[in-house]
């Protein structure tokens, strides 16, 4: 029998988020994918060097790539460094990976990396969701739903 995943995940060390992601996106679902790394891009990871701002990730021949992530050179590496932008497998369950190729195909969402992080074992980790993109309008909405939060707390504050 399966383990049931957590509904949070074991973030040890956060090194790249996407804050961006919760404001252009309705966030529907999250995966914790592992990614395929080679030496050098582990090492600049845990260094703390990355960017997923640009990054999106595609359902391509049955496994599931996260493209246009970067993750620059290693500093001290050698010749054999790796190339910061190329595009990087992630793993995944194939049921998942058919899931989510289901509603890429289907419903039209996008498959948006929130985050990169190591969890408690040190493995490299990306924070996957199931999204569907937002409108303008939404996007005001969004804004007036924070800014209304903010101003709430800052009365509740002052009056007690």
């Amino acid at each position: 029998m399966a383990r049931p995943k957590p509904v949070t995940f074991d973030k040890v060390k956060i090194v790249a988020e996407n804050r961006r992601a919760r404001f252009d996106y309705y966030v529907e679902d999250t995966y914790e994918a592992g990614l395929a790394l080679s030496g050098t891009e582990v090492k600049a990871l845990r260094a703390g060097e990355a960017s997923i701002a640009e990054s999106y990730a595609e359902v391509r021949d049955g496994q599931v790539w996260l493209v246009n992530a970067n993750i620059p050179e290693y500093s001290h590496g050698n010749r054999l460094n790796h190339e910061p932008r190329r595009p990087r497998k992630l793993l995944l369950h194939e049921r998942e990976i058919e899931r989510l190729f289901g509603a890429v195909e289907r419903k039209g969402m996008t498959l948006v990396p929130l985050s990169i992080y190591f969890n408690r074992t040190g493995r490299a980790k990306v924070e996957l969701a199931l999204a569907k993109g937002k409108q303008t309008h939404d996007k005001r909405a969004s804004i007036k739903e924070r800014d209304w939060k903010r101003d709430k707390a800052r009365l509740m504050r002052e009056r007690g």
